[in-house]
């Protein structure tokens, strides 16, 4: 590592703002600790309380051992202005100095999508997200998101299950997920995608952070689409970063009398969103080739199938509708949408919902 690297890498333990870290370079003309620990100005950009401990931290030897248990952890620290930093975070005004990182550093430079909602969607929510996570993984898109509850975490999830990439954007350190429960889709992403958090290993997480943290789901994203989200939801931050970069806002439609669908629906009525309802709407606007569909093989229907598939055409059913609609007992239909849903013709939603596959 260079001077400069071990000295934002140094600095990375204090939590620093971009615009701090730019004030500390700007006095230097060669970065480096040492240099840093000799600057006149440091009680003027930081309370002495704080100057005391960066000189204390600044040793060789404590240096030394924190950049050697990021090693050990296989944490990798890319750094604003090194080559292996991500591109589309480059010119933006508030671009993290640096990352800390786990897994395929290479995706930063695939094309991508953020996805971002409610934590708490509808089954609509969670039937859309699922779709469209689904056809944009299959376009090749690299999925984004913040590992949050609902929308996020249905993103992760499908883009792993069907083989794609995925980047979750942390708001805290490695050493303390959030939510606790998502440690092991965590891990599975570290393995088969890319972990990433501004913050160092030892930060724990706080209501500050994630707001902050949505500036870079939004920037890594060639765009970003919002599946379901409320009037007041923390999406709202998302967006406004993605507006503020020129990042396309995509967003779904969703019934005009939830108020899960409240930003979703002004975003388009407003004009700041772009309608959309299939993810070929997404690669042709963000002028993507559409991959060539591979041809499946039709499952032969019976007559009582059949219906079961018309019925549910016209959006997910629960099962009383799905009996009365087709003219079918409980038991004779539960048999029924038990092999369909065996063979992928539909897909069994919470609430015993039924929607196509």
């Amino acid at each position: 590592m260079t001077d400069r690297q071990i000295l934002i890498t140094y600095l990375s333990q204090f939590t620093l703002q971009t615009k701090k870290i730019d004030e500390v370079l700007a006095l230097m003309e060669k970065p480096s600790i040492d240099n840093f620990v000799k600057l006149k100005e440091l009680n003027k950009l930081f309370p002495p309380d704080i100057v005391n401990e960066m000189i204390d931290r600044a040793e060789d030897r404590k240096v030394s051992l924190y950049l050697s248990r990021l090693r050990e952890k296989g944490i990798t620290v890319v750094i604003k202005g090194e080559e292996n930093y991500p591109k589309k975070l480059v010119d933006l005004p508030d671009a993290p100095y640096h990352l800390f990182c786990k897994g395929d550093l290479s995706l930063f430079d695939e094309k991508s999508i953020s996805i971002v909602g409610t934590r708490t969607p509808t089954n609509y929510g969670r039937m859309v997200t699922d779709r469209f996570a689904s056809e944009l993984v299959k376009e090749g898109l690299v999925i984004v998101s913040g590992l949050a509850y609902g929308i996020d975490s249905i993103s992760h999830r499908k883009a792993l299950e069907l083989g794609g990439k995925t980047i979750a954007v942390l708001g805290s350190g490695f050493n303390h997920i959030y939510p606790a429960e998502h440690a092991a889709l965590a891990h599975e992403i570290e393995e088969n995608g890319l972990l990433i958090s501004e913050y160092c290993p030892s930060v724990d997480s706080n209501r500050f952070n994630f707001p902050h943290r949505n500036r870079i789901v939004a920037g890594l994203g060639d765009g970003i689409l919002i599946t379901e989200a409320a009037a007041k939801s923390g999406t709202k931050h998302t967006k406004d970063f993605a507006l503020d970069y020129g990042r396309p806002v995509f967003v779904v439609p969703g019934n005009i009398t939830s108020e899960k669908s409240a930003l979703t629906n002004e975003l388009i009525k407003s004009g700041q969103g772009i309608c959309v309802t299939e993810a070929g709407d997404i690669v042709q606007e963000l002028g993507f080739e559409k991959r060539k569909k591979e041809k499946r093989v039709l499952l032969q229907l019976d007559m009582v199938q059949q219906k079961i598939v018309d019925v549910l055409k016209n959006g997910e059913k629960d099962i009383d509708t799905i009996s009365a609609e087709c003219n079918l007992n409980i038991n004779s239909l539960n048999s029924y949408l038990t092999m369909m849903e065996i063979s992928g013709i539909i897909k069994r939603m919470s609430g015993g919902v039924y929607m196509l596959a």
